[in-house]
């Protein structure tokens, strides 16, 4: 959708961005939060490039994603995706799952990509239940796409699907530990 964005605009807006300092994961809300959990990605590593299969000029799935040191006593376990270089005053929110087993685990690639898979999916930034492949606009520069993983101490539950204000108003003071993978993308541009 934004590959169509002209040149100029994505130039225009370069220095327009949160940045990681706004992620929920950054969030003073979260300071003293620990232990970390180890987030990967058998697709990229943390800081690496995201393969062009998980974005919006392949195949739009979601990445395949592990992780490990889930404290035994969690309740509950939420993913959430954010774009830390959108041209937007926050980040742009790719996904929420709120509803993981709250235990080490995996999910496979494209699991977020399809309505119902897997449980508990929130909306993202365009309202949608489904992961929003990394779609930067051209010649906007490098984007960061964090996926944070929270563990809680209690089971989560809303009345509708929730976006990322809800989900922090859960998720303050119940994050016990919490774990970040970050894949950049680039979309240069390229003239017809």
């Amino acid at each position: 959708m934004l590959e169509k964005l002209p040149t100029a605009v994505g130039q225009a807006l370069r220095n327009t961005r949160p940045g990681l300092a706004q992620l929920v994961f950054n969030d003073p809300i979260m300071a003293g939060v620990g232990p970390l959990i180890r987030v990967t990605s058998a697709a990229f590593n943390d800081g690496d490039r995201i393969p062009v299969e998980y974005t919006a000029d392949g195949a739009k799935l979601s990445p395949p994603l592990a992780w490990e040191g889930v404290p035994d006593d969690s309740e509950a376990l939420v993913l959430l995706v954010e774009d830390a270089d959108s041209p937007t005053p926050w980040p742009l929110v790719h996904a929420i799952c709120w509803d993981l087993m709250p235990a080490d685990g995996e999910i496979a690639a494209g699991a977020l990509s399809h309505p119902g898979n897997p449980n508990g999916l929130g909306r993202n930034s365009f309202l949608q239940r489904s992961y929003l492949a990394p779609d930067p606009p051209p010649s906007h520069g490098v984007h960061r796409y964090a996926f944070q993983l929270f563990a809680c101490d209690c089971a989560l539950s809303f009345d509708a699907a929730p976006g990322r204000t809800a989900l922090v108003s859960a998720l303050t003071g119940h994050v016990i530990a919490k774990g970040c993978l970050v894949g950049r993308f680039e979309r240069k541009w390229t003239p017809p």
